[in-house]
């Protein structure tokens, strides 16, 4: 088996460390590439000098450089510098997985024109346990039709600057698309005051930030005499990190197209 040759954007960040450790520790796949902002304290020194390790790749902000010879890159960065990681790939044949979120239209509307020239698997969330929980949520909205409250809750860190998460939207759109509503219409993302009763069609969202959590999300199907919460937390980045290397063996083959982790795990 020939290696897959992969690129890190956000290389000095925290989920960049961790595809880089777990990329270094899983084979068929090699680093071939680091990526970081330019003025960043991590540029120019080695991708894994924080493992105590030399890998023999360095961090750069150039993108022909850090790119030169990548396959994939795997970018959980910033709307911004994600469209611009976009460009180049789609200039120079290099496939995307991203996992960035806080996109606007016009920003998934970019992706998805790339899409017809490269081969992109782009999901808010690569962990295969928080795909599987779509697939739960998309038969148990079914189920719920009529007759229960819909609320989703979602924790993370102090430091995530988007919310709801990317997660928590998709739950939604997959709930409502289940339903067939339209989230846009539906979602309820703020209370304060005297809000009224609650409408049966919302879909309600609640954000907390604090601390160092990881990514906790549950959604809440409230009827009369029961409720049933099916929930995903995560203790570690780590299976963000596994399931994009799965996401890249998915890419392997592919020559253009835009895909998400329902694709790559077989759940459509």
């Amino acid at each position: 088996m020939i290696d897959l040759n992969i690129a890190i954007a956000g290389a000095s960040g925290r989920m960049g460390r961790m595809l880089a450790e777990t990329i270094l520790a899983t084979d068929g796949v090699q680093l071939s590439g680091a990526l970081d902002m330019a003025g960043a304290d991590a540029i120019g020194s080695d991708v894994t000098a924080f493992l105590g390790t030399h890998s023999g790749v360095l961090i750069s902000a150039d993108l022909a450089q850090g790119l030169a010879n990548a396959d994939i890159l795997i970018d959980f960065t910033r709307p911004e510098g994600t469209l611009d990681h976009l460009a180049w790939c789609v200039d120079h044949g290099v496939k995307m997985i991203i996992g960035t979120t806080g996109f606007d239209a016009a920003g998934k509307a970019a992706i998805a024109a790339a899409a017809e020239r490269i081969a992109i698997v782009f999901a808010p969330n690569m962990s295969v346990g928080v795909n599987v929980t779509m697939k739960l949520l998309e038969l148990a909205a079914k189920s719920f039709a009529e007759g229960y409250d819909i609320e989703i809750v979602e924790a993370h860190h102090r430091l995530k600057v988007d919310a709801p998460s990317g997660t928590a939207l998709q739950m939604g759109e997959v709930i409502a698309g289940a339903l067939g509503r339209d989230l846009d219409e539906v979602g309820v993302f703020a209370r304060h005051g005297v809000t009224g009763p609650r409408d049966p069609s919302s879909i309600g969202f609640a954000t907390i930030r604090g601390g160092d959590i990881v990514g906790d999300h549950t959604v809440l199907f409230a009827g009369i005499g029961e409720r049933i919460e099916i929930s995903h937390k995560s203790s570690s980045r780590i299976t963000y990190a596994t399931g994009s290397l799965r996401a890249a063996r998915f890419l392997a083959d592919k020559t253009h197209g835009l895909f998400d982790m329902q694709d790559v795990l077989g759940l459509r």
